[in-house]
């Protein structure tokens, strides 16, 4: 235990109140008292050692070892003279006498010497008390002391230096001992909580050098506590081989120390400079109590520990997770208002749940089923590899505009997408005998393109689940391309690390200790891991927002009409029949507008392609899209299929 660093870390103190002598008094006590505290426990550890000693028994044992030695000790010196009187008496060493006599005091004298070891086994196992111990170790200097102090002393000058020393001596004893003993207090400050003020308590130095090393934390010394708008927030000094990761593992330890509550949030996060570490405890917030209400112009959140608003820009590719109940959705709520909102922004839905679409799709295009998912996802495709070759040559990133809006695609639900829409089946076409030809299509293809490649042509992807784990809620290939990531509450640490990475979780991003519900952690390379409380849009408010256009891929105003869906193919029964031929032919409209898939497939009609394939050919569209566009115009009579199954321009009758 380092008690020499909590000595000189304890300059400044949590106390406060008047500055009276008292008070200083006091805090210079309770400096000093960490100091002489291990002295004040080896005492009293071997004043109850002493004191378990001697019983009744131990006791009897050294009376009768004492009676030993003083017998052993009589027979000796009478041995011994007995010895000498025969050496006296006779000058022949061989004599018998002499050697009778040296005989004895051979054997007394062996006798003496086991009786003085057993003399002094049960000394120790009947010990003194210690008070004696050291009245007695302190009168061996205490009095030659003095007689040398009076020796010394004369007429002219007197000098007691000997006496001096040792008084002092015996004075630094006792109030060493004194002062170990002593039973520190710690003044915090007025208007802290009961858990607050034992946790500034035990932050102190003061309490915290006499108890760390109990708790396996010896070598780490803290400054005092500082309370903030966030909780409670104090630096730690790391001596020897700690670290901040070895104290991040030890934050157990640290919370036992502490005696905090298990479900009370704590960071432990690097210092201002080496060596030293922070231990943040979250007993306040700085953002409002209750639900923070939404209005136009509102950022994302509040940040909880400083209390500023947290806003989240357009452009990015994002992932947002959480449990159910833990408020994702409304989450998410003022990012997709400002995904929709102004002319060069446009927003797509993919809700297999069909619950959040539908209070936005006045504002945006929803795909409920897997035949719209894959029909909105070939559309938007396309529509990236279209702004991709359009872009001019040295331009990185395609600007806005009306024309060519950002377009937001929101996943709500990952794990349902990856669950229904993996294996969708279309049809591309029909037999020369009205068979239908099916494809399976996958369109997470589609998706992990647009995750890919999206950001240059202004198409962001954001991925929304309930099940934030690799290849179940979240694809590891679209996972890669989410640069920002919000998590709420999640179940464990596993799904955690998902989020947040592999590592992040160990410099305090922990979404599974999150409260429910409605606060998250945003992950932006910029901001820590404080968490932020996100403003509250209710149903209705997004219900009342005004419309918006309505993205379709090649329309430049909202109101086109809605394409048939793709349906599941199941069975010869659910088989698409082929519409009914005309002869007619159709003069291909002129086009004022930008060229679309549609116009495309019939311009390749009339210039002679016959099947799907040579349309695909020639238009290098997909197979889905050319798909999609052959059965729209079969059914708008543009086309015509005849019972050998090739194709050729109709005439749409007046």
């Amino acid at each position: 235990m380092d008690f020499a660093a909590a000595w000189s870390t304890i300059g400044k103190t949590t106390k406060s109140g008047t500055h009276t002598s008292a008070l200083a008094l006091t805090n210079t006590l309770d400096a000093l008292a960490p100091m002489c505290a291990p002295f004040a426990a080896r005492w009293d550890a071997e004043a109850d050692r002493r004191m378990t000693l001697r019983t009744s028994e131990n006791l009897k044992a050294l009376m009768e070892a004492q009676k030993q030695h003083t017998s052993a000790r009589v027979t000796s010196a009478q041995a011994k003279s007995q010895r000498q009187a025969a050496r006296t008496a006779s000058s022949n060493p061989l004599s018998t006498a002499r050697r009778a006599a040296r005989t004895a005091d051979k054997a007394a004298r062996q006798h003496k010497r086991q009786a003085r070891a057993a003399l002094k086994v049960a000394k120790a196992n009947y010990p003194s008390t210690l008070r004696t111990k050291a009245i007695q170790a302190h009168a061996v200097h205490a009095v030659p002391g003095a007689a040398a102090s009076w020796l010394m002393s004369t007429a002219e000058h007197l000098t007691i230096w000997p006496a001096s020393v040792s008084a002092g001596l015996i004075v630094v004893n006792v109030s060493a001992l004194w002062l170990g003993r002593r039973k520190v207090t710690v003044a915090t400050e007025d208007g802290l909580s009961t858990e607050e003020r034992q946790l500034v308590e035990r932050l102190d130095p003061s309490y915290w050098v006499q108890h760390a090393d109990a708790r396996g934390l010896s070598g780490t010394v803290t400054t005092p506590a500082s309370v903030t708008s966030a909780g409670i927030e104090c630096n730690v000094r790391l001596d020897g081989q700690w670290t901040v990761k070895k104290l991040r593992s030890a934050t157990d330890n640290v919370r036992a120390l502490l005696g905090a509550r298990t479900d009370l949030p704590m960071l432990v996060a690097a210092g201002a400079r080496g060596g030293w570490g922070v231990i943040r405890l979250r007993t306040r917030s700085a953002a409002p109590d209750g639900p923070i209400p939404w209005s136009p112009g509102d950022a994302f959140g509040v940040d909880m520990v400083t209390g500023e608003d947290v806003q989240i820009p357009l452009g990015h590719r994002m992932l947002i997770a959480g449990m159910s109940g833990a408020g994702k959705s409304i989450a998410s709520r003022p990012l997709l208002f400002d995904a929709s909102e102004g002319p060069t922004n446009v927003l797509v839905i993919i809700d297999l749940k069909k619950v959040e679409g539908r209070l936005w799709d006045h504002r945006a295009r929803v795909a409920y089923t897997p035949e719209e998912v894959v029909e909105l996802v070939q559309e938007l495709v396309d529509e990236m590899i279209e702004r991709l070759d359009s872009l001019p040559k040295g331009q990185a990133t395609l600007v806005p505009t009306a024309e060519r809006p950002r377009i937001t695609i929101v996943v709500d639900e990952g794990a349902e997408v990856v669950s229904s829409c993996t294996k969708v089946e279309i049809v591309t076409g029909y037999t020369e005998k009205g068979a239908a030809i099916t494809e399976m299509v996958n369109a997470l293809d589609g998706l992990e393109s647009i995750a890919r490649m999206g950001r240059a042509p202004a198409m962001d992807l954001v991925w929304m689940t309930q099940s934030p784990t690799y290849n179940d809620g979240v694809p590891r290939q679209i996972a890669k391309q989410l640069g920002l990531r919000i998590g709420l509450a999640v179940e464990s640490p596993s799904e955690a690390r998902v989020v947040f990475g592999e590592s992040a979780q160990d410099k305090g991003w922990k979404a599974d200790e999150l409260p429910l519900p409605g606060v998250a952690m945003v992950r932006d390379g910029k901001r820590g891991p404080d968490p932020v409380k996100v403003r509250f849009m209710a149903d209705d408010a997004v219900v009342a927002l005004p419309d918006q256009r309505i993205w379709q891929r090649g329309a430049t105003a909202p109101a086109s009409p809605k394409r048939p869906p793709l349906r599941l193919v199941k069975g010869e029964d659910s088989v698409m029949a082929p519409p009914a031929t005309t002869e007619a032919a159709a003069e291909v409209p002129a086009q004022t507008g930008p060229v679309s898939n549609r116009d495309k497939v019939l311009a390749a009609v009339v210039d002679g392609a016959r099947t799907a394939r040579d349309i695909t050919d020639r238009t290098g569209l997909n197979k889905g899209t050319v798909s999609r566009e052959v059965k729209a115009l079969i059914a708008s009579g543009s086309l015509v299929k005849g019972a050998d199954g090739m194709l050729t321009a109709g005439e749409v009758s007046a």
